[in-house]
């Protein structure tokens, strides 16, 4: 018998995701404008933004590209969606600006271990 998984919705959620990056045949850019005007337009919380990022970090967007994405959309989701959207998708840069750091520090620390150890 299999066993269940410790992440079981975050698993389903990584599943969902895959299946439909494979269904779509969008370019990657298209593709994370679209998810994230989604996120917009359902007003959701910070943390679905987190799944976007880095996405939209490896494709290239920069900050202003983002904002243009959100005054895009703004006349058809309004504003009170558009603002909410803009401080999470704020909340989301932070978090994961301080988790590349963070990682950036694992590593600087171990290479420096290594060093001494040699």
């Amino acid at each position: 018998m299999a066993t269940a998984p410790e992440t079981p919705v975050l698993d389903t959620i990584a599943a969902m995701t895959i299946d439909s990056v494979e269904r779509c045949h969008m370019d990657e850019r298209t593709l994370v404008l679209a998810r994230i005007a989604a996120l917009v337009a359902m007003d959701a919380p910070a943390i679905s933004y987190l799944a976007h990022i880095n996405p939209a970090v490896k494709a290239d967007f920069t900050v202003e590209q983002l904002q243009d994405l959100l005054v895009a959309i703004a006349p058809v989701v309004g504003t009170a969606r558009v603002m909410s959207a803009a401080g999470h998708i704020t909340r989301a840069l932070g978090v994961t600006l301080a988790l590349a750091e963070s990682e950036a520090e694992a590593i600087a620390r171990a290479e420096a271990e290594s060093r001494g150890a040699s």
